[in-house]
């Protein structure tokens, strides 16, 4: 690889870098070609980049785009998850594999500009996904709301039927 390829391939990673809302730095030895080949499918269903790239040209990028954190954890064989998306999605996808085939193995993740470790990615891989988190937190809020229409309802009911009522006994009356 000459210097221009280098910068190249720098330069696309940083921009990765810069537009992930979650990055996950895993260690793919011992995984074969169909193996990876595999993982990179599911992590592209979910919407997420699987990069492999030497960890010299990795630490240019993560300096290039401003990460840090991650700079102790690229050693050795390191491949980058990048999800500009769902977090959890990412995490679900890549704990799955893991599950399976005992590997990749997760060294450090950063989601939303906080580092978190590796239990706590797979902690995120449990959420439901988003659209499930934001329907349950509009059906919390819609319950007491529909209860509150349901009473007010109620009791205009109640107050209607008691004019008429009234009104039906002084009519009566007259």
């Amino acid at each position: 690889m000459n210097r221009t390829e280098k910068q190249t391939a720098i330069d696309a990673l940083t921009a990765k870098l810069a537009d992930a809302r979650a990055i996950y730095v895993t260690d793919y030895q011992g995984l074969t070609v169909g193996k990876v080949t595999d993982l990179r499918r599911r992590l592209h269903k979910a919407g997420v980049d699987y990069v492999v790239v030497k960890n010299t040209l990795a630490l240019r990028a993560l300096k290039a785009a401003s990460v840090s954190g991650l700079d102790t954890h690229v050693t050795g064989p390191t491949a980058f998850a990048l999800s500009q998306g769902d977090a959890a999605a990412a995490a679900k996808v890549l704990t799955d594999f893991a599950k399976e085939f005992e590997k990749p193995a997760l060294k450090a993740a950063i989601v939303d500009g906080r580092s978190i470790s590796p239990e706590q990615v797979r902690r995120l891989a449990q959420l439901p996904p988003r659209d499930v988190l934001l329907g349950e937190l509009a059906g919390a809020l819609q319950g007491p709301l529909a209860g509150f229409v349901g009473a007010l309802t109620g009791l205009l009911s109640t107050f209607v039927g008691a004019v008429e009522a009234l009104h039906a006994q002084r009519s009566s009356a007259a």
